[in-house]
């Protein structure tokens, strides 16, 4: 993965039930094919600790569609020795304007999660 400066896309996700990062979660970003209607995976990374994820995408690959973050958010509160109401947080959304900027923070706790376009 390239660095976060070349990244169109970046995330932050953070762990608001201890009001912190949440570090060393596993992600995996996908792009719709629009003809077949199968997810195609892009890339897979970790967050760092500080909850971030560079390098998701280079500017080059990121074309108009539709992407989702899948965030592995069981695997995160094991960790933690604890459980999650939700195995995973899929945030799907549609770009149009792929020379634009976009942030996609993920506030989550172990019985809810929100999420919104960031700059």
């Amino acid at each position: 993965m390239s660095g976060a400066e070349s990244s169109p896309l970046t995330t932050h996700v953070l762990n608001t039930a201890d009001g912190a990062p949440a570090a060393r979660l596993p992600l995996s970003l996908h792009r719709l094919d629009t003809c077949t209607k199968i997810w195609n995976m892009i890339t897979v990374g970790t967050t760092n600790t500080d909850g971030r994820c560079p390098g998701l995408i280079t500017r080059e690959g990121f074309t108009a569609g539709t992407y989702k973050l899948r965030f592995e958010t069981a695997q995160f509160w094991d960790t933690l020795g604890q459980t999650s109401f939700y195995p995973y947080v899929e945030v799907v959304f549609t770009i149009k304007e792929p020379d634009q900027r976009f942030h996609i923070p993920l506030l989550m706790s172990r019985f809810s999660y929100s999420t919104y376009r960031g700059s």
